[in-house]
């Protein structure tokens, strides 16, 4: 915590969330571009490096609990057992941590758990006007086209200081048509804010206690009530359907992809490229149209992805190729090349210049400088060394039924085409397999490994036992027994 933090961030993330029509999840918890709604928010918070960090939670409140807990372990969770109204939730927090003997004094930010376009750069210019204008409370306001459903801005004609925030609900006409709105963000003096939340009644439409009202009531008691107007509308904009959510996931990437390309990253269609907040990235990649970058995905200095590829917690290398592939917690290094078609799954790690081809999956392997796998093969639990070639439509057979097991196959070997290998195995340094071959044994270095019967030819079987078949025709017409060939179809 610095000397110009604020002694505690409070989130609002209580509510049930009800226009969500969702019985699996509570409305917090719904993700846009990689990150929860009450994620979006604490990662905001956490910008200002708060004294205390708290987040009011509910409905569905075990599962909240356990996303902080897992994502956010800095953040304080107390449960407002009953929603009693954003004021009330306030309070809950105000008193949890002084049952822990946790007395706030500066500044307290209160905010939302489902704005996730609030950025810790709009809060942090919410807290330095506070301060700098010595006000009891300081509410972030936005002038938005369509108000309906927000709380409006009464302003004194006088001086236009703030004198009340009227909800939609308890608003009368004239008011509605206000379009100056109440983001549910707000700054205040600790020790007024907790004098205020005490005098707050529940005399409204909702019977409840709204933060609302401590606005006036600081205003009455001779205190400054000030605004700070959000240079764009929508860093407020709140989730309350699944609509809402996929406008802000929308405004969101757009945001993160003029991110990354004022940074040096080419999109060639950002209208069909979506990447996570998580996403990083070095000057000069190039992302394809119809591309994911989901997690903690890194692009290298001038590698190329796509097109329609969707890749999760992987690291790309410097000038790798990544085409038509789906990659989960795998690394393609420098210069290598996926796809087209590759699925790369959990420990997948391609070294330099390393291929992996046209449909051919590798599941926790590493295949060295410069080995390929290019067609029609699984790789699983298997080590391959440099310079290898895995022959097409390959299997490293890893799975006995109860347990896992490795294939090791050597540097510089070549494997030859449909070759199954029945792991525990190891291939040497520079050693063949012939093509068809199911490994059972280790092959030594520079051996050749065969495994095949002897092919067997019975003459005359199409005819005796496929009389009167077009393969029949076919066949007594090559042997010059007279019989027509089969017309063409």
């Amino acid at each position: 915590m610095s000397a110009n933090s604020p002694a505690a961030v409070v989130v609002l993330a209580a509510g049930g969330g009800t226009r969500m029509k969702s019985n699996r999840l509570p409305k917090v918890l719904h993700e846009v571009c990689g990150r929860s709604l009450v994620g979006h928010a604490v990662a905001a918070a956490e910008e200002l490096t708060p004294g205390q960090l708290v987040v009011v939670i509910g409905h569905m409140r075990e599962k909240v609990a356990e996303h902080l807990a897992a994502h956010h372990p800095g953040a304080r969770a107390v449960v407002q057992a009953e929603q009693n109204g954003t004021g009330h939730a306030v309070r809950t927090a105000l008193e949890a941590l002084a049952a822990d003997g946790i007395e706030l004094d500066g500044t307290v930010i209160v905010t939302t758990g489902d704005a996730p376009l609030l950025t810790g750069g709009t809060l942090r210019a919410l807290a330095g006007a506070h301060a700098e204008q010595g006000n009891g409370v300081t509410v972030l306001t936005a002038v938005v086209p369509e108000p309906f459903g927000y709380g409006r801005i009464l302003r004194d004609e006088a001086d236009g200081a703030v004198a009340a925030i009227v909800e939609e609900k308890d608003a009368s006409d004239a008011q509605r048509a206000i379009d100056e709105i109440n983001s549910g963000v707000f700054a205040f003096d600790a020790k007024l804010l907790v004098g205020a939340l005490a005098e707050v009644t529940t005399d409204n439409a909702q019977g409840e206690e709204y933060l609302t009202d401590t606005l006036e009531i600081l205003r009455r008691a001779g205190h400054r009530v000030g605004a700070v107007v959000a240079a764009d509308y929508r860093d407020i904009l709140g989730i309350n359907d699944r609509v809402q959510l996929a406008h802000a996931r929308r405004l969101l990437n757009d945001r993160l992809l003029e991110r990354a390309m004022r940074a040096g990253v080419t999109v060639v269609d950002p209208a069909t490229t979506w990447f996570d907040v998580q996403v990083s990235y070095e000057p000069d990649a190039v992302v394809l149209p119809n591309t994911q970058l989901q997690g903690a995905t890194h692009l290298g200095e001038g590698c190329e992805v796509g097109p329609n590829s969707t890749l999760k917690d992987t690291r790309i290398g410097a000038g790798a190729r990544v085409s038509n592939t789906t990659a989960d917690s795998a690394e393609v290094g420098e210069l290598a090349t996926a796809g087209p078609y590759a699925y790369l799954r959990p420990g997948a790690r391609l070294a330099r210049k390393a291929k992996v081809g046209t449909y051919v999956e590798v599941k926790n392997s590493e295949l060295g400088e410069g080995a390929k796998v290019p067609h029609l093969s699984y790789i699983g639990d298997a080590t391959i060394g440099e310079g290898t070639n895995v022959g097409a439509a390959s299997v490293t057979v890893n799975y006995d039924g109860v347990n896992k097991h490795r294939t090791v196959i050597g540097a510089h070997c070549r494997t030859g085409s449909d070759n199954m290998f029945i792991a525990p195995v190891t291939i040497g340094d520079g050693a063949y397999t012939a093509a068809g071959s199911v490994i059972t044994n280790d092959v030594p270095a520079g051996a050749l490994g065969v495994s095949r019967a002897q092919q067997r030819n019975i003459a005359g079987w199409v005819e005796r036992k496929r009389p009167g078949t077009t393969s029949a025709q076919a066949a007594a017409a090559a042997a010059g027994t007279g019989a027509e060939a089969p017309a063409e179809a």
